[in-house]
């Protein structure tokens, strides 16, 4: 199920997208936004996986709120104006759509996200034979082994990764860093925050604790995480 919101100040627009998430029962509509305020606070209230995002609304345009955000979801355009994708594609936007929009090129551009969010599901340690991954940090590329990898700590457009006696700094954000991961190795605790499960010490309370350099360290679990994080636990209790 993918979990979607839609950011768009025209009634009729609204309606136009309502009417077609409903079509597609692996779309699950968890809040109608009209504008770039009621946006960010459903996307603290919701776990959201993709973002309907007008460009033209008013004090905020789609383009300003998406910049503002640390961690934004996969996120399709909607716009009357056609002169804005080029710099909606340098924000990495699934799609961007231009209204009117039919019925095929909506469904086009979910198969586009649907793509991208699938590869989470699909690159589970085992599924390639291989236990690292290279990012890119300092103009190098760098060779991390999943083993090594603590916790992952989204910082506004770059992410940490932490590992045991250091860390590496990329550009990216967490939600494409995330499907780049073993889901069976990683899960995501918080909108900023990713962590190996084998790494977790302990669950107190709305926390996590692991061990940096030795180190015991806190991490906030969002609660739209603290359900899995409790399965996971539960399922390794004797």
């Amino acid at each position: 199920m993918i979990n979607v919101i839609i950011v768009e100040d025209e009634p009729l627009a609204q309606e136009i997208l309502e009417s077609y998430i409903a079509k597609l029962p692996q779309l699950n509509l968890v809040a109608t936004c009209s504008n770039a305020i009621e946006g960010g606070a459903a996307l603290k209230e919701h776990d959201v996986d993709l973002m309907f995002l007008d460009i033209q609304m008013p004090q905020i345009t789609g383009i300003e709120f998406l910049k503002s955000l640390n961690n934004p979801p996969l996120t399709i355009f909607t716009t009357a104006l056609p002169n804005h994708a080029v710099e909606g594609f340098e924000l990495d936007a699934v799609d961007y759509l231009v209204k009117p929009i039919p019925l095929e090129r909506f469904m086009k551009a979910i198969g586009k996200a649907e793509e991208i969010l699938g590869r989470e599901n699909n690159n589970a340690l085992g599924n390639d034979g291989e236990d690292f991954i290279f990012v890119k940090s300092d103009k190098k590329l760098v060779k991390i082994k999943y083993s090594d990898i603590v916790y992952i700590e989204g910082l506004k457009d770059y992410v940490i990764i932490r590992m045991a006696s250091s860390k590496v700094i990329t550009l990216q954000t967490m939600k494409s860093l995330e499907t780049k991961l073993p889901s069976n190795l990683f899960k995501r605790i918080h909108r900023s925050y990713i962590v190996a499960i084998d790494k977790i010490e302990a669950l107190v309370g709305n926390s996590i604790e692991v061990k940096e350099k030795g180190v015991p360290k806190t991490i906030p679990v969002g609660k739209n995480y603290k359900d899995q994080i409790l399965s996971i636990i539960n399922s390794k209790r004797i």
